[in-house]
């Protein structure tokens, strides 16, 4: 199979059309169709159906596409591996990570690994959807449960817990609850758990300290995401359960109810076993490793 013309095909089936294709791949659109038409008359096979709205795959053009996909990811591993394979850590890092451990926890640390590496190439990409590692979506993640994925390495970072904070505002204006069952008369920002939470018993300030049988807590207000929830309870709109982290960050949040803490869990950095020798991923690694060993102290 001619490799020019299968990198044609990948590139109008990631980008949806010959057009947004030749952009990319700096050809005219006549060039690109050509490509693809002679890779489909070598295959014997059609490769998209062509609409007057755009392209789509046909059942064959679904399975190349996935191989090729797959050989595209480990191509830019390679590459990557090679160009860094000098003296110091050096290349594009693509970091992952839940939106509120990215925009509050790791942020606060990117500005010295930056400093300290100004040769790696830094990208965050912050989302609740776990991306694909081992088909180079990203270079390394951080996430709050262990992958499932035989071929991934997971290093444990640390443990969170969530505890219960609300912001000075918020407090002056309803009082402070001292136990569970005053929260009965407090308004609760709640996770959203039809969006899947990240982890069990997300929840439990809208049952805590109730009968077992007693309905739950009505919330002030629900969202699908824990920066949300941190940003509404900054604000003053009521208490809410987050990780600990949060508290120790955020000036505008204090903690309550110091003695009743929410679920427990643990962080692990997570990278492909293809990546295991990568400097950029060593180093990002032990300086992850350094700096929660120094916040410790």
């Amino acid at each position: 199979m001619d490799w020019d013309k299968l990198r044609v095909f990948h590139a109008v089936a990631e980008a949806g059309s010959f057009t947004h294709a030749g952009e990319i791949l700096n050809l005219s659109q006549s060039s690109v169709s050509r490509q693809v038409s002679s890779l489909e008359q070598s295959l014997n096979v059609p490769l998209f159906h062509r609409h007057a709205r755009g392209l789509k795959l046909t059942e064959s053009g679904e399975t190349l596409y996935s191989t090729a996909k797959d050989v595209f990811s480990k191509v830019v591993i390679a590459e990557a591996l090679v160009s860094e394979a000098r003296d110091k850590p050096q290349g594009p890092l693509r970091i992952t990570t839940a939106v509120a451990f990215g925009s509050i926890w790791l942020t606060e640390r990117l500005k010295e690994f930056i400093e300290l590496y100004p040769d790696i190439q830094v990208t965050l990409i912050v989302s609740e959807d776990e991306l694909d590692l081992s088909m180079g979506q990203a270079d390394v993640a951080i996430r709050m449960s262990p992958p499932t994925q035989p071929d991934l390495i997971r290093r444990p970072l640390l443990g969170m817990r969530h505890r219960v904070f609300a912001s000075p505002t918020y407090l002056k204006d309803h009082g402070t609850p001292t136990a569970l069952e005053e929260l009965d008369n407090h308004q609760i920002i709640a996770y959203d758990d039809s969006f899947h939470p990240p982890y069990t018993e997300i929840n439990w300030l809208m049952y805590a300290g109730r009968e077992e049988d007693a309905p739950e807590r009505e919330p002030v207000l629900r969202v699908n995401n824990i920066y949300a929830m941190f940003r509404a309870a900054a604000s003053g709109l009521g208490i809410a359960s987050l990780p600990d982290y949060m508290g120790q960050l955020a000036h505008d949040l204090v903690p309550i109810l110091p003695k009743h803490e929410g679920p427990a869990y643990d962080v692990f950095l997570v990278y492909p076993e293809e990546l295991r020798h990568s400097q950029r991923i060593v180093a990002f690694r032990d300086f992850l490793i350094r700096s929660i060993r120094k916040k410790r102290k």
